[in-house]
């Protein structure tokens, strides 16, 4: 039983790490991909391809299907005034 216990602690240590690792990473990508997915969905009318539609229903938390221009044209609106 010792050494189970001395695994699970080892891998839960390691797995600290790792997340300790990618957070930063991970962060930078998702900004990335917000501003990706800005210049996509600005001047163009809906619908979008599928990821570009599952991100907006991410972001409005919202299903795909009950998304309105009304709300995209706010998400773009909102991202450009916060960058201002």
């Amino acid at each position: 039983m010792g050494l189970r216990r001395i695994g699970s602690t080892q891998r839960k240590t390691q797995r600290a790490k790792v997340r300790k690792r990618n957070r930063p990473r991970k962060v930078k990508e998702r900004a990335r991909r917000d501003a990706r997915m800005l210049t996509v969905i600005s001047g163009r009318p809906l619908p979008h391809t599928p990821w570009v539609m599952s991100w907006l229903s991410v972001k409005l938390d919202k299903p795909s299907t009950a998304i309105t221009q009304a709300d995209v044209d706010a998400i773009v609106s909102n991202a450009h005034a916060h960058a201002a």
